[in-house]
Formats: C-alpha cells, structure tokens, sequence
C-alpha cells in the first residue's frame, strides 16, 4: 500500500514510519504545519525544530518527506473552536477535535488527493476488522500510553483509512525499535502542551487570546463573596490549585465547582465528597459520533470521562433529538459542559460526545453583602 504518515518528529511517528515500511509498504512521511508561533505567545512552539527531526528521520529511513500547511484549517477548526468554547465557559478538548477534523480531516483529505491509500499516526490505538467490513477501535496495549480516547470522534470511513502501528507495543519496545534503528530522535521527549502548538501553557495561550473579565470568587454554599478571579476561563471545575484564594482557619482547601457564565462569578466549595456540583451522576451528551453502528436503544457500557480515568460503568440512554442520558453507577468527580467522553464496550471504543450539562448543577446562592 501506499501510505502517508502524519510526522511530528518524535519517536512514535518515527517507528510507525518505521515498521510500515519494513512491512514493505510505499511510505512517504509528511509533516502536517498547524501553528507557528507568529503572535509570540508565552512558551515553547517548536515547530521548526519538529520539521528538522522529522527530515532527519524521514532521510536516515530513505523515504520521501513533505511539510503539508494546514494552519488555516487548524485555525479555523481547532483554535476558533477552542477559543470560543472557552469564553463561552465550556471545557473545550483541541487534542479530540484535532483528529476527527485535522489529522483524520483536512490531512486525510490531502493524501486522498495526493492517491494514498492510508494515513498513518503514532497514535497507541488497535484497529482490527470485527465484522466483514466493519473496523473497530481498541485501546492500546500499554495502559500508560492508550491513546484511544483521542481518537473518540472518528467515524467508520476515517477509521477504514487509518493505520496505527503502534497499538501492539509498549512505549519502552518503541523506543528500543527506534534505538536498534537507529533513528536520530530515538532519544527524544515526548511533546506536552496544545495538539501541534507545541510546549504552551493553556493559561499563556488563552491569556493572548481572551481578554481578562475579572468577577468575584463566591462559596457556592452561603454565597459568600471570597476574592476575585481574572476570568472565568482561566479555571477548570474540580482545580485546586491556583484559585487565588487561602485555605480557612482549619485548612480545608477549596476546589472549583462551578462557573456562573451569567454573573461572572467563579464558585467555589470545600473539597470534600460534600461538595456541591463537584459528583455528577448522570449528564445529557450532544453530538455523538460513533466509529461503527450508532447506540439506538438503552444499553450498560463502559465511560471514560478524560484522558488517563479509569473505565466507568454506566448506563446510556439515547434520545429522539440526537442527544444521550448518561448515568453512572458511580459518581464522577469535577464533569464540566464541553468535556468529551468516550463510549466503551470493554476494551472496544464504540465512539463519543461532548458533555452539554452535568446533573447534579450547582443551585446559585444568593450574593452576600
């Protein structure tokens, strides 16, 4: 097959790339260009330094290498989504969206054009035919490096394109594949920060981008008015860190709960099982995807609520409007609007959504003079 692989210039990339190509496939390797760092914001974007590691692979391997410029599509899907869901005070997920819409979107798109037949990632994902001619989605094999839930929103006609060599192995097998290769960055760290932007602090990014709307911190219990917040995007429910506000007189820390859009007041709670809207129980999800047949009647299935959480049971309940009741045997700690949630059975991802309300809410308390 000819298959084009989406380089970022780490190691997992690279021996995807690798191991296509000892499988004999026709492999070009091409660095997808998504962001620069023009607007000079706050931390590391090391795009350019990326692009050197990808060449130097794609050159030690003997394939071809190309850059692809999608920084207008990435715009306009990945950071205008992440921006508004923000000052719209959801909890937005660009590393989701990212893959349905860019890597598995306008990148697909691309090497469709281009006449490959695949796209390869690094992602630690399993795809493996359960029906004819139907995939399904698995979670990797190495439990610290499952990358699945990224991978949520795709839909059967992405998944048929999709290749992730990588889901069979640990992250130590990869990096001794890459070593025995030897492959320049076989050494390399992994990336942190915003899906290709690079090693950028949240709070950096969306401070260059949202203006500050500072408003009053408020016990969510008494209405007590404890400090001021810069604005609500800043914080994410369930923080503890950062608020701004000192622990009381017996040190219970505080913990966010709640972001009142309407009043622009952050909520806080001491953080205790106790806690008002910090355990949800049930949430409706909007705009489902499923990457095989659609879920259409009440079933029990398996939840993962972010990135690294455990595989929760709970039970799904579609409705007419296209939208789920979602209720968990177990309460869920700190479930904000906008949040993605995988769909599981067992280790089988069936799809996702996005949170669009979390029960138990918070009932506002009055304001205190």
């Amino acid at each position: 097959m000819k298959i084009l692989v989406a380089m970022s210039g780490g190691v997992d990339s690279t021996v995807a790339a690798l191991l296509l190509q000892q499988q004999g496939h026709d492999v070009v390797g091409a660095y997808m260009k998504n962001w620069i760092n023009e607007d000079e914001i706050v931390g590391e974007c090391p795009w350019m330094q990326d692009i050197v590691d990808a060449r130097a692979v794609c050159d030690r391997l003997g394939i071809e290498f190309r850059v692809v410029n999608l920084m207008r599509e990435y715009r306009a899907k990945v950071v205008d989504y992440l921006l508004d869901g923000y000052r719209a005070g959801l909890t937005p997920n660009p590393d989701v969206l990212c893959n349905r819409e860019i890597k598995f979107g306008a990148f697909l798109d691309y090497a469709t054009r281009e006449g490959f037949d695949a796209l390869a990632t690094g992602h630690y994902a399993i795809r493996r035919e359960v029906h004819p001619r139907r995939l399904g989605l698995f979670e990797g094999i190495d439990p610290n490096k499952d990358q699945s839930y990224f991978l949520a929103l795709l839909s059967q006609e992405q998944l048929a394109r999709a290749r992730f060599p990588l889901g069979e192995l640990t992250k130590t097998q990869v990096r001794a594949l890459a070593r025995e290769a030897g492959l320049p960055n076989a050494a390399k760290k992994d990336s942190q920060g915003i899906c290709f932007i690079g090693n950028v602090r949240m709070q950096d990014f969306l401070a260059h981008y949202v203006p500050d709307s500072p408003g009053e911190i408020v016990r969510a219990t008494d209405g007590v008015v404890l400090g001021r917040h810069r604005g609500l995007h800043f914080y994410t429910i369930g923080q503890r860190r950062g608020i701004g506000i000192p622990s009381n007189t017996d040190h219970r820390n505080y913990v966010v709960v709640g972001r009142d859009t309407a009043r622009n007041r952050l909520l806080v709670a001491f953080d205790d099982p106790a806690a008002p809207g910090l355990w949800a129980h049930e949430a409706t999800v909007d705009s489902l995807r499923f990457n095989s047949d659609p879920l259409e009647s009440a079933t029990r299935l398996l939840a993962r609520v972010r990135y690294r959480d455990p595989l929760v049971p709970a039970r799904f309940e579609p409705r007419a409007d296209g939208t789920a009741r979602l209720v968990f045997e177990i309460p869920q700690r700190a479930l904000a609007p906008g949040q993605v949630v995988a769909l599981h059975d067992g280790p089988r991802l069936l799809g996702g959504g996005f949170f669009s309300s979390v029960s138990p809410g918070i009932t506002f308390a009055p304001r205190q003079a």
